[in-house]
């Protein structure tokens, strides 16, 4: 069984513009280089968990945003990075205009992706962690068995978390992961 460093996309590894799909939108967060290299000398396997309701609604396609995650897997490469795979979700339970748009078992709070990366990978879950930026990336991971849940800041963490989503270690700044990969 492998340990795995999962990671949310948008707000994570990326700054979160908003339905970032193109190359020229897309900026690295500071410290996820780092992050990701600690991460591979402990041990970790690196996935990319996202959500990605920007293909139901119709602003990207599959094959746009599958582009965009191979050049930022070339980037990460080019640090010395290896991402084991990138899930994504396409779907919204309610909002679109095509075939994505109904509900489904990968779109987070649904532990969808992050049991498909166990399955193909014999990913350790419970020794694993997940780092995201929003609460429905805890509920994820929680609904995973991940019991290492890191929760960045951010305008969708305005809210306290409720008991539910009790033992999520919250961060200001993506440093700070740093000091919690085991």
């Amino acid at each position: 069984m492998n340990k795995a460093l999962f990671l949310d996309r948008d707000g994570i590894i990326n700054i979160d513009h908003g339905y970032v799909h193109k190359i020229e939108d897309f900026e690295f967060v500071d410290g996820i280089f780092d992050l990701c290299r600690l991460a591979v000398a402990k041990g970790y396997q690196i996935f990319v968990i996202t959500n990605q309701a920007g293909i139901a609604r119709g602003f990207y396609d599959k094959t746009t945003f599958e582009k965009l995650s191979q050049w930022m897997v070339n980037a990460f490469a080019e640090q010395g990075i290896t991402i084991a795979k990138v899930y994504y979700c396409p779907h919204h339970p309610s909002k679109g205009v095509n075939e994505f748009v109904k509900s489904c078992d990968c779109r987070k709070p649904a532990p969808g992706m992050i049991l498909k990366a166990e399955e193909e990978f014999s990913v350790d879950l419970p020794n694993s962690v997940f780092v995201g930026d929003k609460v429905s990336d805890m509920q994820a991971a929680i609904n995973a068995g991940i019991e290492c849940r890191i929760l960045l800041d951010s305008r969708y963490t305005k809210e306290s978390l409720n008991e539910q989503l009790e033992g999520v270690i919250r961060i200001t700044k993506l440093e700070q992961a740093n000091k919690l990969l085991n």
